[in-house]
């Protein structure tokens, strides 16, 4: 797992105390455990959550926030303590560090300055880092339609990024009425999703970490609700928490979307790096694939995330051309996984991941060669895709009936 800063924030000034919780909360290698209004009450968060850092802004009162950096010197060493301030005063900034602060942060303060100092404070907590801090990667799998192997492509992409060792890698399970992640796995888990995100409040790393179901694959679950009335509790805004936090966590996110494309299927996918849309060579399937772009296209440039993989390439009837579906959809196809109908009835009737059921096997491979595409820091865009963009928006209208005149 990542080594990740669990902070503390005091900071009695409601405005620019959210500017720093909302640019903490957008880290991949921090948690905001806790934040606070008062200096008065600050010691007692500090004993409570004990964390690695704690940022102090000073304005509201410069001498009371030095005295706090100076008891918690004290009173909690294994703190760091860091500063933040308008003020460029020397003298103010002499007092603060001789207090015990470890660096002083002027504001306003950038995300690239904030990220540096904690790099820092990281290499001081944790040791040296020769490869820097190391993001998370976020893959949400959805489908084009039910029963494209949705599912069993996120489990299995799952376990192929769990078995290299410098992975950490989480599935969350987000078909929250009728998903199977668990089966997949062969696991009975003694809590899920609903039982997270009721105890979001008071939810920290380890608490989160016990809540997930470790495979022997190296792959943590966090699976589906058991009864459908506990999915209401499970909304956009819990999602994302629990999103960031394992973030926080894991090097690694694959998270398993349901077909209905929800409130909770759009968050998840606003969170993620790349979505990996699942499709078939059929009409529906390329239909909706269509469809979900043009509407991707609307939400916050979410296509430019999407990334089409084709499963059950080479099904000997009824598919449409591969070439003729490039043309249909304007873009490349991102991977294709063939079709191995037996190997895959094997691999979910037995509960056994593809890399322990069938190393070897051609599926396999296109899972392993997946994966690889998907972790290169480079996207994976083809010229086709770049040269077509703007032609393939008036293709896809073209395709949609009822939308071709507009």
């Amino acid at each position: 797992m990542s080594n990740v800063l669990r902070i503390a924030l005091v900071d009695p000034n409601d405005t620019s105390r959210d500017v720093l919780k909302g640019m903490l909360v957008g880290m991949d290698t921090v948690w905001l455990e806790a934040d606070c209004s008062r200096y008065e009450f600050f010691p007692d968060v500090v004993e409570q959550t004990i964390p690695d850092v704690g940022v102090i802004a000073l304005d509201s009162n410069p001498d009371k926030a030095i005295e706090l950096i100076q008891r918690l010197a004290v009173s909690a060493p294994e703190t760091m303590m860091l500063a933040v301030s308008e003020d460029t005063n020397g003298h103010v900034i002499l007092r603060t560090i001789r207090a015990g602060a470890k660096e002083f942060l002027t504001l306003p303060l950038t995300k690239e300055e904030l990220t540096s100092t904690l790099d820092r404070v990281s290499q001081l907590k944790f040791g040296s880092n020769e490869g820097g801090s190391r993001p998370c990667e976020v893959f949400a799998v959805a489908g084009a339609t039910g029963g494209v192997g949705t599912t069993s492509t996120a489990v299995n992409l799952g376990c192929v990024l769990a078995a290299e060792p410098q992975n950490s890698v989480a599935l969350v399970d987000l078909d929250l009425a009728l998903g199977d992640a668990d089966v997949f796995l062969d696991s009975i888990p003694d809590y899920t999703l609903a039982d997270v995100v009721q105890n979001i409040a008071r939810l920290d790393i380890q608490l989160l970490k016990r809540s997930l179901t470790k495979h022997t694959s190296g792959l943590y679950l966090l699976p589906r609700p058991v009864e459908l009335h506990d999915t209401e509790s499970i909304n956009g805004e819990s999602i994302r928490k629990v999103i960031g936090l394992l973030k926080a966590s894991f090097t690694h996110l694959v998270l398993d979307l349901s077909k209905t494309y929800s409130q909770v299927d759009l968050a998840a996918m606003q969170c993620a790096s790349r979505i990996v849309l699942v499709t078939q060579l059929d009409l529906p399937c390329l239909r909706n694939v269509v469809r979900l772009m043009m509407s991707f296209e609307e939400m916050d440039n979410l296509q430019d995330k999407v990334e089409i993989v084709v499963n059950r390439a080479g099904l000997d009837s009824g598919q449409i051309s591969l070439k003729k579906a490039k043309e249909t959809l304007g873009r490349d196809i991102f991977a294709l996984l063939p079709n191995d109908y037996r190997t895959m009835v094997e691999v979910r009737n037995n509960g056994v991941p593809l890399i322990t059921q069938a190393p070897k096997a051609a599926i396999t491979e296109s899972i392993r060669e997946l994966a690889a595409k998907l972790v290169d820091k480079t996207p994976a865009v083809s010229e086709e895709k770049k040269s077509s963009e703007k032609p393939a928006t008036n293709k896809w209208k073209k395709f949609w009936p009822g939308t071709a005149k507009s």
